[in-house]
């Protein structure tokens, strides 16, 4: 923002550089520095960034660690101490970074926030320790770290030293993951080379400010490297949002609020107290189910109006923050959907398929098929929820995996493999809800689980009946004689011990009432979460791998 004086001399306008709208100086700081025109998030300095995220009074400032201060005995036009000392005596910071302890809306933390007025925000020795050393504290603490990144790179001055620090911060990271320690970067404008490339891209949820550029190389170097025009939003933090790189865009009012979310995961799982109206609610005997038609069971089961995963996840938990991207630059499927949220007052991981709403969604979504991405993405946030200590609740609706060339080139299969691997073997709770359509791998893919549920409108099965009717008896309209053979609905699923109960659903199904149909979903999954949790990981696994190898296995004759 360029700064407008009065005559006087003091600073009353500011002028914002992207829309050139003027915004009269008190207004514009209130806004917490974004111009209230387009919305341009300006820098901020460390300082300004503790008092934004931290409560008032609550920060203790880390004291910075001893290091070399010259270690090549470097010098260009002017010697590397005479810059040191130039850029102390212009911030008034000792180094880039400022590492604190303090609370955030209660949640006690650790961050390390830098910042850019200081050589660039460069990384350097001083730097790099201090982050480990901060790394250090929020290990012994158990309290969550935030990393904060505004850089231009690493620091040249300090040659091969300040490479290292690359490693070194990214061990620090790998040390908390080791911990089971959670680890927030927000990443803001800018964050570029060995920043980049080590501590801000390594959290568990890496959060972006609006428009904040990111990235290994900037941009005038790709382009006088490769010789041509970059993508328009090449390396912003939207950009890099589409392509599952990071969690989430967020304006800085809400950072608050939205890091806070989070936080509440930091804790182990707590046991969750059982309740009465679930274990009235849950199914388990297949003669309390009615007999449906075969079509009645495929219409309810692919109903437009039953509600989504994320429908279900704004009702059924509280405080739900959606996490995106697996983090490979393939994109961020639309078709799987994940977060953390409370459910009944425990913390846990919530991970879904997403047809959508109405027709635009539901294209845009690709009606629920995911892409290996999609799994990719599921597969993190399930090894999130083992970092953190938290149970994974899976709700399945998808026709399959998506069937297109782009998903076969990026290995489909692979990706579904992967995924029913990773569950087999989770050391922590997994409880699955089949919400309405469950097809072949691409729905078994997320419901290796502990206990498998299915609402009493849903249906489960290796093919879709129009598919099964295609092969077998070489017509869909045969559909229907396929769907009885196959024994898709919730009644044959729970008489066969593919799933162990039924969630029944509203007179009328769940369109009628979605809120009453998301209560009982709440109550079911409370219920059959709080029946496996607390077992040791080794015996959980155990009996997960048991189940699977169970089935159409003839049991042993009893001597």
């Amino acid at each position: 923002m360029s700064v407008l004086t009065s005559a006087a001399g003091s600073t009353d306008w500011f002028r914002c550089p992207q829309c050139q709208e003027l915004t009269y100086g008190r207004r514009y700081e209130r806004n917490l520095r974004v111009c209230p025109g387009c919305g341009a998030h300006s820098r901020l300095t460390a300082a300004q960034r503790i008092d934004l995220l931290l409560d008032a009074g609550s920060a203790r400032r880390l004291d910075p660690p001893e290091v070399a201060a010259d270690p090549l005995g470097f010098a260009d036009s002017r010697p590397y101490p005479r810059r040191l000392a130039q850029a102390r005596e212009q911030t008034g910071m000792d180094e880039a970074i400022v590492c604190v302890t303090g609370t955030l809306l209660g949640h006690p933390v650790v961050a390390a926030v830098m910042d850019f007025r200081f050589m660039g925000g460069s990384l350097g020795v001083g730097v790099g320790e201090a982050i480990a050393a901060a790394a250090d504290t929020a290990r012994d603490l158990r309290s969550p770290f935030i990393l904060v990144t505004a850089s231009g790179g690493a620091r040249m001055q300090e040659g091969a030293f300040a490479l290292m620090q690359m490693a070194k911060t990214s061990q620090a990271l790998a040390e908390l993951d080791e911990a089971g320690i959670l680890t927030v970067c927000l990443v803001t404008d800018p964050t570029y080379g060995g920043v980049a490339a080590s501590y801000a891209t390594l959290g568990d949820v890496i959060i972006a400010e609006p428009g904040a550029r990111i990235g290994f190389a900037g941009p005038r170097v790709i382009e006088q490297t490769i010789k041509t025009g970059l993508p328009e939003g090449f390396q912003t933090a939207e950009f890099l949002l589409g392509r599952g790189l990071v969690d989430a865009v967020v304006p800085r009012p809400a950072l608050r609020p939205t890091i806070a979310d989070l936080l509440e995961a930091r804790t182990p799982v707590r046991p969750a107290p059982a309740s009465p109206r679930a274990r009235a609610v849950l199914v388990r005997d297949p003669a309390e189910l009615p007999e449906r038609e075969p079509e009645a069971v495929i219409a309810a089961a692919r109903d437009q109006d039953r509600p989504t995963t994320l429908e279900y996840a704004n009702q059924v938990l509280d405080n739900f923050q959606e996490l995106r991207g697996d983090r490979l630059g393939t994109g961020d499927c639309p078709a799987i959907v994940g977060g953390v949220g409370r459910l009944s007052g425990r913390e846990v991981v919530l991970i879904g398929h997403q047809k959508g709403r109405d027709t635009a969604e539901r294209v845009q979504r690709n009606f629920g098929m995911a892409l290996p991405e999609g799994y990719r993405k599921a597969a993190r946030l399930m090894r999130l929820a083992v970092k953190l200590g938290l149970p994974v609740v899976t709700l399945v609706d998808t026709p399959g995996a998506h069937p297109g060339i782009g998903a076969e080139e990026r290995g489909q299969a692979w990706a579904i493999a992967e995924s029913i691997r990773l569950m087999s073997g989770l050391p922590v709770p997994i409880v699955t809800a089949i919400t309405g359509e469950g097809g072949s791998g691409g729905a078994l893919a997320l419901a290796v689980a502990d206990r498998v549920l299915a609402c009493s409108g849903a249906m489960y099965s290796v093919i879709s009946p129009e598919g099964c009717a295609a092969i077998l008896w070489k017509d869909q309209a045969a559909a229907p004689l396929a769907a009885a053979a196959l024994r898709i609905g919730a009644r044959d699923l729970l008489r066969n011990g593919i799933v162990d109960a039924v969630v029944p659903e509203p007179d009328g199904g769940t369109p009628a009432d979605p809120s009453a149909a998301a209560e009982l979903l709440r109550a079911a999954l409370t219920e059959a979460l709080a029946e496996v949790s607390g077992l040791p990981p080794g015996e959980l696994v155990a009996r997960r791998r048991r189940r699977f190898r169970g089935y159409g296995a003839v049991p042993a004759p009893r001597p």
